[in-house]
């Protein structure tokens, strides 16, 4: 009889995001009868111990009984359970060094990872994941820090709200300056802010309309890769090419910068994508930027004058345009920097619905009978060897 565990998050700060919400567990103990599902007792859940158990879950202290483990964050390496399977967003894909020592301890264990990050469909589109809510509450963040920095309005946190719902309609009533905004991507994260941008009434406009007229209300203009990216020989975007070879793209959004009074920044970004614009784009007279809600939260990526994370309880920072020094949010001669890496944790109960609903549909029942070609794609390491898929690792997996 196969178990799965739903563990406590042990990374500090904790998270209290979950895999599974009570009533998934329970749906799936319905569809599944043979299955067992236990839950590691947490203080920090977002859904309490008392909402497993009156759903029928067994609520444990030692949660080793399980087959397979469903975490959120990267698990301490001394929380680690030898020989198990486990599924959590590890950030190691891209060779991350902070995480270097936790992936050995999992090949050390003789451990089974499948990154949710490494979930994706044929084309590479991801399966899983918090980027919608990520989206949802980015967006927010940079809109209330823009309030924040002119004082034109002002909009309270969003963790100050019980739910999604609730959320909506704090925005009844909220009337915005006829402010620009770009936002970036195609992904789950995009579609999140385009979600915040429907709800507060902002009017989307072409590209062209966006950089060439004035508006008496809020607008902003979506940009993805065909919008930001040309070859630097033919001029051209192609998106197949443009994400085998992105080192021979130049970026457009110097284009869109002095009209741009918010960015939200939605876009896949790695070290070989030309960044948004420069430090030095900054320093121009004529530009109009004050604000950015950098949600994808690359430290000097995408954005580089990202300068590193803030935190929720303190989520915005300033960086001196002339110094590129990070200062205190809103000042006279600086830009307002949102770069939390845990939005979707402002909305813990509807990011875990969310999540756990991609879970069952596209990834468990499968996982159960043995896996499929995207869970094969998604483990990194069997039984604590790098697998073929993740060979370009080798170095990094090296001890």
């Amino acid at each position: 009889m196969p178990v799965i565990g739903l563990i406590k998050e042990g990374k500090v700060p904790s998270d209290n995001r979950v895999a599974l919400t009570p009533k998934q567990c329970r749906y799936l103990l319905d569809q599944f009868p043979s299955w067992d599902i236990i839950v590691e007792s947490s203080p920090h859940r977002c859904f309490k111990d008392k909402e497993y158990q009156k759903e029928g879950i067994k609520v444990v202290d030692d949660i080793t009984a399980a087959d397979i483990l469903l975490g959120i964050k990267e698990v301490p390496k001394d929380q680690l359970i030898p020989q198990k399977k486990y599924l959590f967003f590890s950030h190691t894909k891209k060779a991350q060094t902070y995480n270097k020592a936790l992936f050995h301890a999992m090949m050390d264990k003789n451990i089974t990872l499948i990154d949710y990050e490494c979930l994706e469909h044929e084309d590479g589109q991801r399966l899983i994941g918090f980027g919608f809510f990520a989206g949802i509450v980015g967006a927010h963040n940079g809109i209330m820090a823009y309030g924040n920095r002119t004082k034109e309005f002002t909009l309270s946190r969003v963790k100050e709200v019980k739910d999604y719902m609730e959320l909506i309609h704090t925005y009844f009533g909220l009337k915005l300056p006829n402010i620009k905004i770009a936002i970036t991507g195609s992904g789950r994260v995009a579609h999140g802010i385009l979600e915040i941008m429907n709800l507060m009434d902002v009017q989307q406009v072409e590209p062209d309309e966006y950089t060439s007229r004035a508006y008496a209300y809020p607008v902003y203009v979506h940009l993805k890769g065909g919008d930001l990216y040309r070859h630097k020989t033919n001029n051209i975007y192609d998106r197949n090419d443009f994400h085998t070879h992105p080192e021979n793209y130049n970026c457009l959004f110097n284009n869109y910068l002095k009209h741009t009074h918010i960015l939200m920044n939605g876009i896949y970004w790695e070290p070989s994508i030309a960044p948004l614009f420069t430090m030095d784009d900054l320093k121009e007279d004529d530009y109009a930027l004050t604000t950015i809600a950098d949600i994808t939260d690359d430290a000097y990526g995408s954005v580089p004058c990202n300068l590193g994370d803030s935190s929720s309880d303190d989520p915005v920072y300033g960086v001196n345009i002339s110094t590129c020094e990070k200062t205190a949010a809103y000042m006279p001669n600086g830009i307002d920097i949102m770069a939390v890496g845990n939005l979707p944790n402002e909305l813990p109960r509807d990011a875990s619905r969310y999540f756990g609903e991609q879970l069952i549909k596209y990834v468990i029942p499968d996982l159960i009978k043995g896996g499929n070609k995207i869970i094969e794609g998604a483990t990194m390491l069997d039984k604590g060897k790098l697998t073929q898929n993740f060979s370009y690792l080798e170095d990094y997996s090296k001890h």
